[in-house]
């Protein structure tokens, strides 16, 4: 049986992120420079996550591809903020203006298994520091499933999009998610693993 692989868009300089690291090292993730893309890469992946850094406008050129995996039941996990339709469907980011810190205060809005068991308010503050988990929302697609919430609105930061035409993807509108936070949230750790296993189908 061909073992699942995810395809792992790595669009900064200096090393992939932890989270890309871990996916590699268990021989379920491909790291490829965004500017070294094929179509072969989005044929022969059962799943995309790309991060904060991708660039929209040349990753555009890329729409087909990803609707084409998506409409094979292949998973994308999106992280940062929409600023190109790169599917049919995404609206463009929404920030919260001025944001005070009542307006980052996380709620957990429906279940998910991506976040069963993890505390949403360790997620508010990376070193003292609020916002780093999002600022705002990339706005929900008619019959998304909104996960987790930002401010005293409800926000949808975090939600899940079964497509019409098949497949999944689940958009966090912030800093990239399983990688890069600190604190002393233990529950955290359980995020990059069960983002790994979500966008390969595994969970979910």
């Amino acid at each position: 049986m061909t073992q699942k692989s995810l395809l792992l868009i790595h669009s900064h300089y200096g090393a992939p992120s932890s989270l890309f690291q871990v996916a590699a090292d268990q021989g379920v993730g491909r790291i490829v420079r965004e500017r070294d893309l094929t179509p072969e890469h989005f044929e022969s992946a059962a799943g995309l996550i790309t991060t904060t850094h991708l660039d929209q406008l040349g990753f555009a050129a890329w729409s087909g591809a990803v609707q084409a995996l998506l409409d094979r039941g292949g998973r994308w996990f999106f992280n940062g903020h929409v600023l190109r339709e790169l599917i049919a469907g995404l609206g463009i980011y929404q920030p919260i203006i001025r944001a005070k810190r009542n307006d980052l205060v996380l709620t957990s809005l429906n279940p998910h298994p991506i976040f069963e068991g993890v505390d949403l308010k360790g997620l508010e503050e990376n070193k003292g520091v609020a916002g780093f988990y999002g600022r705002g929302h990339n706005p929900l697609p008619t019959g998304a499933l909104p996960v987790n919430g930002v401010g005293p609105n409800r926000f949808p930061l975090d939600w899940e999009w079964s497509l019409p035409s098949g497949g999944k993807l689940f958009s966090h509108a912030g800093n990239d998610l399983g990688a890069g936070m600190s604190g002393v949230n233990p529950t955290q750790d359980m995020i990059g693993p069960r983002v790994i296993a979500w966008t390969l189908g595994d969970l979910g």
